[in-house]
């Protein structure tokens, strides 16, 4: 049997009891699936298992649809929260951005080195500054600019755009705007966003302003789910960087920014990947 990279993934959570790896192992088994690669974690506070598979395409007698349809019985048994994904579909990320570039020109940077196996069908700002950047890597470039007055309507024109582009995930690369209430609840899961501090220390504006005052001798990012609450929503990766006592606050913004870029390339690849369950608000990232 080749494992070639053709794979579908399933993901799935549900009550821990006896019988979910077996279950599942049988089904594929029966069908003469071919399981690449496999990871679980049962949660004894919660009592809920999480599960990932990565199955050869190929060594399947059916698509993912028949997958779907065929799987159905065991997951209803199961009391199962699943999904399976065709990794020879690419996912489809619209990238919103302001001023700062960092994380946008990293982003462009492992799309085009195949790093990030993805379509990016627009990137919408609310400014103009980076149109021609986008423009000539050949992406559409939206500038849809955010008031006081006119946030819902301009939030309004982001869903519209997020719907016509088809996209499965919103990245906020350093998009420096508070998204509205309505477009948070319209994508739960789908909406990633770079926070310039290890949260749930310094939330809100100039984070790293605040650890300067604070004295921190650790500084770092936070790539998290966005929610309704301001920078609150469910974790998927971070990491730190060691600040001196000498270091001023454009120091931490210089340090930050290059955090900032791994993490968010980190938090995002395992979101594509299907490596994150969210339960809560907490997540479960099986790699």
């Amino acid at each position: 049997m080749s494992t070639n990279t053709h794979r579908f993934t399933l993901t799935l959570s549900c009550p821990d009891r006896i019988g979910i790896v077996s279950a599942v192992s049988t089904f594929l088994a029966e069908h003469r699936g071919w399981i690449v690669e496999a990871t679980h974690h049962a949660d004894e506070i919660e009592q809920r298992f999480f599960m990932r598979h990565e199955i050869a395409a190929e060594s399947l007698p059916f698509g993912i649809g028949g997958f779907r349809e065929r799987f159905a019985h065991i997951a209803k048994e199961f009391e199962m929260d699943w999904k399976v994904s065709d990794n020879s579909v690419k996912k489809r990320v619209v990238i919103l951005v302001s001023k700062l570039e960092h994380c946008l020109y990293d982003l462009f940077a492992r799309w085009k080195a195949g790093e990030l196996d993805i379509e990016i069908p627009c990137v919408i700002s609310n400014h103009e500054t980076w149109r021609s950047f986008v423009e000539w890597h050949g992406i559409p470039f939206h500038c849809v600019p955010v008031t006081p007055d006119n946030k819902s309507r301009a939030y309004d024109e982001v869903q519209r755009l997020f719907e016509d582009a088809r996209a499965d995930t919103m990245v906020l690369a350093r998009y420096m705007q508070v998204l509205s209430p309505k477009l948070c609840a319209a994508y739960p899961g789908r909406i990633i966003n770079i926070h310039h501090s290890f949260l749930p220390s310094f939330v809100g504006a100039k984070p790293y302003h605040q650890a300067y005052s604070r004295g921190v001798k650790l500084t770092g990012a936070t790539c998290h789910y966005v929610t309704e609450e301001l920078d609150q929503g469910p974790i998927i990766e971070q990491d730190v960087i060691r600040v001196r006592h000498s270091d001023r606050p454009d120091d931490l913004v210089r340090l930050g920014r290059d955090i900032e870029k791994a993490v968010l390339a980190r938090g995002l690849r395992y979101h594509l990947e299907d490596r994150v369950l969210i339960h809560g608000n907490k997540t479960i990232v099986l790699r």
